[in-house]
């Protein structure tokens, strides 16, 4: 699955598998974010929007918390809260505590937004919303992680505090719904002799694309009812674009551009796996795990 230095070689099984293993394996999809700016997965629901100088974002009064995902191109913004403003002017990763809050934008540049898919006020918009008129059987539903530790309020984790490490994987952060790993940007295509696929027991995987274009590969096991079975898929995406990949079909994904690439994973609920690794999730002192 992994070349020996890849630092998920070493990963151990996050969870059991679902019971339910005879069940229809769902399809992926992908998104072209300039057209769908808000789509969802089984727990989570991702809303992509370009901003504009002056916009005054509603993020509704939300049961959990709401992630913002900032990026090189995102612009400056204020979070407003019942406690107050917080300003945000680096890329990083936001974590916003339940309640109502708003977001008030001080420049151009997208911004893109996690909230659990519970939300009424959120999970209705997505393009995908019929995709999950009913739960996908073999993906676990969400139990928040534990509270965080401290007094509430907006958290930010700045990128620029956090240099790669090649020795972990990503710049990873948690929430109690989510985890987002920020993957090292990539100049020019990868290397086709050396990817990655492997597949996941019991979860979804949020590919999001923020810059360059990626190629994902996408393989679906075989059951016993080959009616169900699916062609291998090669599916080029450009930037800004998503693909949720279901389980248990094996996935790689390659930057193509001959530019600069950037992947951002996610997933909800976070990852076990990568939680136990030592130093890999950089928020994990004020996100505790179960």
């Amino acid at each position: 699955m992994y070349e020996k230095d890849d630092p998920r070689s070493s990963l151990t099984t996050a969870t059991a598998p679902r019971p339910d293993t005879a069940a229809a394996i769902a399809a992926a999809q992908y998104f072209d974010l300039r057209t769908s700016s808000v789509v969802r997965a089984q727990n989570v629901v991702l809303v992509h929007t370009e901003a504009r100088d002056g916009d005054d974002l509603d993020n509704g009064t939300l049961e959990g918390e709401l992630a913002i995902i900032v990026t090189a191109a995102s612009p400056a913004f204020t979070v407003l809260t019942g406690d107050g403003a917080t300003l945000i002017d680096a890329p990083g990763l936001v974590v916003v505590p339940p309640g109502a809050s708003r977001i008030g934008v001080r420049g151009d540049g997208p911004l893109i937004r996690l909230v659990e898919a519970t939300e009424p006020a959120w999970r209705d918009q997505a393009a995908n919303a019929d995709a999950y008129a009913e739960d996908h059987p073999r993906v676990a539903l969400l139990q928040r992680w534990p509270e965080p530790v401290g007094k509430p309020g907006v958290r930010f984790y700045p990128l620029s505090e956090v240099p790669d490490d090649p020795a972990r994987f990503g710049r990873i952060f948690r929430t109690r719904a989510f985890m987002v790993n920020f993957l090292p940007e990539q100049d020019g295509p990868r290397d086709p002799r050396k990817l990655s696929p492997h597949s996941h027991d019991d979860f979804e995987q949020l590919s999001l694309a923020v810059q360059g274009e990626y190629v994902h590969h996408i393989r679906t096991p075989w059951l016993a009812d080959s009616t169900r079975w699916h062609e291998d898929e090669h599916v080029r995406l450009g930037s800004p674009s998503v693909a949720i990949i279901p389980p248990p079909t094996v996935h790689t994904s390659a930057a193509s551009d001959p530019g600069v690439n950037q992947l951002i994973d996610i997933f909800s609920p976070p990852r076990l796996d990568f939680s136990e690794k030592p130093g890999w999730v950089l928020n994990a002192d004020e996100y505790p795990m179960p």
